[in-house]
């Protein structure tokens, strides 16, 4: 019996050991933290040309059906920034598109506040409002 212990002991050692390292790489992985820091570093990459602010009223999606009313919400939204940053095809921020997610398909906000900014190509890309 003592000889099984001996081994069943190394056998645990051994076992210890490999666990030893994946909290170490468990270290590594969380970078969720360091997420939002490169969204605003990509935000802050932008040559922002033109920069302006918005508070966009929603109550039109009301009149949808209740299934479709979030996506009505974006469809208003990206409608409200092409007539008034003049261009065709403004992209809405993830950001943005949680916000009007935030309460599932039926109910989107009733309005919200949005940055629109231009960049020198030309793209126009949509962001809440920072609020310092």
């Amino acid at each position: 019996m003592s000889e099984e212990e001996t081994i069943s002991e190394s056998e645990a050692e051994e076992v210890q050991e490999e666990e030893k390292p994946e909290p170490a790489a468990e270290a590594e992985e969380p970078t969720k933290a360091e997420e939002p820091s490169e969204a605003e570093e990509v935000e802050e990459e932008i040559e922002i040309v033109e920069e302006k602010f918005y508070t966009v009223n929603l109550r039109d999606v009301w009149t949808a059906p209740r299934k479709k009313r979030a996506p009505k919400a974006v469809r208003i939204l990206k409608d409200f920034v092409k007539r008034r940053m003049k261009i065709e095809d403004p992209k809405v921020s993830n950001e943005i598109n949680k916000e009007i997610w935030q309460r599932s398909i039926q109910k989107p906000p009733r309005k919200i506040m949005i940055r629109a900014v231009k960049d020198k190509e030309g793209q126009v890309i949509i962001f809440p409002v920072k609020t310092a």
